[in-house]
């Protein structure tokens, strides 16, 4: 096994240890677990063909083309496969019975596609280890970031019947916004940084910044999920189907 194959798979394994970690009040089993990040395996193939027949539409233009790229091409196809699969593999599953078990999977399958996608970006570059260390640092996080967001509103959607067409729906558009404003900002910045213009330089340098501090807000906005979810699976006392759970009774 090659260096450069193992710096590709640490990160994804890493992230998978600190969520089951989070995972205190009833642990989701191994096997289940495992089923569902070969499912986010599977769900790179997916998306690339979706991706490859949206990509002939881009439109030209160093800004346009950024911004369809990562919404549309990018986000909209990949997070609307993961939640697909995501569905199908938990949503029936007596195992999903507690809030903080949508992050769980959510993050398991995530980082399935991440895996994937990561090994064929770091063995298929000229730089193996530069890009391993890049993606480590900032992609391979930023996919299981937009997986705590899905995983959350998936949690709320299976626990929430009365609002469940709007939480699935959260559930697609939030991870897509989150992961269309991540492509779109690397994209245009790459794009304008071909151009001969002071001033596209320049903008290309404030979007780079702007891209580093949307990251950081994306770990805040993550660990405060996690926490949440924590939160309610121990006040639902182990029963999150029950209408009450998730408040507290002041007696």
């Amino acid at each position: 096994m090659s260096i450069e194959f193992i710096s590709a798979v640490v990160p994804v394994a890493l992230l998978l240890i600190f969520v089951y970690r989070k995972d205190k009040i009833h642990p989701e089993p191994l096997g289940k677990l495992v089923l569902t990040f070969f499912m986010g395996c599977l769900s790179v193939l997916p998306a690339a063909v979706q991706e490859m027949l949206l990509m002939p539409f881009a439109p030209q233009g160093a800004v346009p083309d950024g911004l369809y790229s990562g919404f549309v091409v990018a986000g909209f196809s990949e997070e609307l496969w993961k939640l697909l699969l995501l569905l199908l593999v938990i949503w029936r599953s007596p195992h999903f019975d507690e809030y903080f078990d949508g992050i769980v999977y959510a993050c398991f399958l995530s980082m399935g596609f991440a895996c994937v996608e990561n090994v064929q970006y770091v063995l298929g570059g000229t730089d193996p280890m530069g890009t391993a260390i890049m993606r480590g640092l900032l992609a391979v996080p930023a996919h299981f970031l937009f997986a705590v967001t899905m995983g959350y509103y998936v949690s709320l959607a299976k626990f929430d019947p009365a609002h469940r067409g709007s939480h699935l729906g959260k559930a697609l558009l939030f991870p897509v916004l989150l992961h269309g404003t991540y492509d779109s900002l690397l994209m245009v910045s790459d794009n304008l940084q071909g151009s001969s213009s002071p001033l596209a330089t320049v903008v290309s340098m404030v979007l780079f910044a702007a891209f580093i501090y949307f990251d950081v807000k994306m770990w805040r906005w993550g660990l405060r999920r996690i926490a949440r979810m924590q939160e309610r699976s121990r006040e639902s006392d182990f029963n999150p189907a029950d209408p009450f759970a998730g408040f507290k009774w002041n007696v």
